[in-house]
């Protein structure tokens, strides 16, 4: 049996888990689910050079949130992880469906008709070229 608190135990066993790629995560960003993995699924596998002139140039509406979270990892894998960023390029990226709100369109005859307001949570995971 192992020696320790059951918390340093689940500590030392969660550090040899860790995920080391840098990354970041954009939470409740108010854009579906899909229309950000339409702008996602352009850019995954590119560098970041190319990713990031897509996203410049792409009209629809993720492509500003997402080019931004982009820039966050760039700089989170040159400050916190010492990578160049000519080596990077994006491993991973995915956007997954978040709280819905609810609100209510008045309609005709005393009707209301209920508008889903969609929220997302999207991730940018970023590794370097061997």
């Amino acid at each position: 049996m192992a020696k320790g608190h059951r918390s340093q135990i689940k500590r030392e066993r969660n550090e040899n888990q860790r995920d080391t790629r840098p990354s970041a995560k954009l939470s409740y960003a108010r854009c579906s689910a899909q229309k950000a993995g339409f702008v996602l699924d352009a850019i995954k596998g590119k560098d970041v050079e190319t990713a990031i002139a897509i996203l410049t140039y792409n009209p629809r509406y993720a492509s500003g949130i997402i080019l931004k979270l982009l820039q966050s990892a760039v700089a989170n894998a040159e400050n916190n992880n010492g990578l160049s960023r000519e080596n990077l390029y994006i491993e991973e990226c995915f956007a997954n469906q978040g709280p819905t709100m609810k609100r209510i369109r008045p309609r005709a005859q005393g009707r209301a008709y209920r508008i889903l307001k969609r929220m997302s949570h999207i991730t940018i995971i970023l590794n370097e070229k061997q």
